[in-house]
């Protein structure tokens, strides 16, 4: 049976947890260098009791990670390179945490939507198809033509309609796309969100060339980066208005219970998108490192060097760029520093390994 639980109930239920407590501080106690990685994984490794069933959901914590999706990749009339992407909307049930199913509305069958990948100056289509239940539009944070906006000019697409947005990929950043329909609150909360991600095309960009190669895929340059995809995002699960569980991507805990592995001799970036519906901000905050800030990932250089915890407001995003080469192996948590977001399930840890 489906769990339904206000707030405060899902605090209480977390607190009553035999262990819940030292988890949440022993594994963000210091480490010992004696042993790094052979430590208790903190009260048996228990954020929450049971598990999700992925294969139900139809995708994994680690898809949602780690996966881009490119699109097909065409030579447009004008000879300039295309992509293009099919986007269904689907409601569907996902399982956000051990026995809590949330009816969602999805981007593809998952929450949050693909992560859209492509270069600057490419021309983009997106053929979207409603297989929902209720009207909706992809709205692209980008810079294109009225007609292309997602709610003005193309309107709504109504349930077994299709509409395809055509625009040109700029700004080059980290950027994302949402449903844009009314009430927009409700849209946005349902799951209809995800990241749209714009490499900066080097030959337009000599007096940072080597950091544009370094973020276009495909090259040498940035085959040494360890990339990630985070949409903070919450979930109210009673429709009160307030969200009872947060995650990145959704899934509770998931980077907590199962640590992202990385190589602490290869650089990070994490592509940060704040999804959340109901409070005015979410924050990403990291143990033990800093690490810069490209707001919007639409600068070569840092908007905010040595950090380490950014803030963002819903619809804001940025990049995050992180190096452990001169740390120890070890567990290193990061989380929303908001302590009642962090409890209810954005809470994570790196695994930095030497291999």
């Amino acid at each position: 049976m489906p769990v339904r639980a206000t707030r405060r109930q899902t605090l209480a239920a977390f607190a009553g947890i035999p262990g819940t407590a030292a988890l949440l501080t022993q594994r963000a106690m210091a480490q010992t260098t004696a042993d790094t990685l052979g430590h208790d994984m903190a009260a048996d490794g228990n954020m929450v009791v049971g598990e999700v069933n992925h294969a139900v959901n139809g995708f994994t914590p680690e898809q949602l990670l780690t996966e881009f999706d490119y699109g097909e990749t065409s030579s447009g009339p004008d000879g300039r390179p295309q992509r293009e992407w099919t986007i269904t909307a689907l409601d569907r049930e996902i399982e956000i945490a051990p026995g809590v199913f949330f009816p969602a509305w999805t981007y593809n069958g998952r929450v949050p939507g693909p992560a859209l990948r492509c270069v600057e100056g490419e021309r983009l289509r997106i053929y979207f198809q409603n297989g929902g239940s209720h009207p909706h539009t992809i709205h692209l944070h980008s810079i294109h033509p009225a007609r292309m906006d997602g709610i003005a000019g193309a309107g709504l697409v109504k349930p077994g309609e299709a509409f395809t947005y055509e625009i040109d990929a700029r700004p080059f950043g980290c950027h994302l796309y949402h449903c844009h329909a009314m009430p927009l609150k409700r849209h946005i909360h349902k799951g209809l969100y995800g990241a749209l991600i714009i490499d900066p095309d080097p030959d337009r960009h000599p007096e940072h060339r080597n950091a544009a190669l370094g973020r276009r895929h495909g090259t040498p340059e940035h085959a040494r980066w360890q990339e990630f995809v985070m949409v903070m995002n919450g979930f109210d699960t009673n429709f009160d208005d307030e969200n009872e569980f947060y995650a990145i991507n959704s899934i509770a805990f998931a980077y907590g219970q199962k640590p992202i592995s990385v190589q602490r001799s290869r650089p990070i970036r994490i592509y940060l998108v704040n999804a959340t519906e109901f409070d005015p901000i979410n924050s990403l905050h990291l143990h033990g490192n800093f690490y810069d800030y490209y707001d919007h990932g639409t600068t070569l250089t840092p908007t905010l060097r040595m950090v380490d915890t950014v803030m963002q407001c819903q619809g804001q995003r940025g990049i995050l760029e992180i190096d452990f080469s001169e740390h120890e192996p070890g567990l290193y948590m990061f989380h929303a520093h908001q302590s009642e977001f962090a409890e209810l399930g954005w809470m994570s840890f790196f695994e930095v390994t030497d291999a």
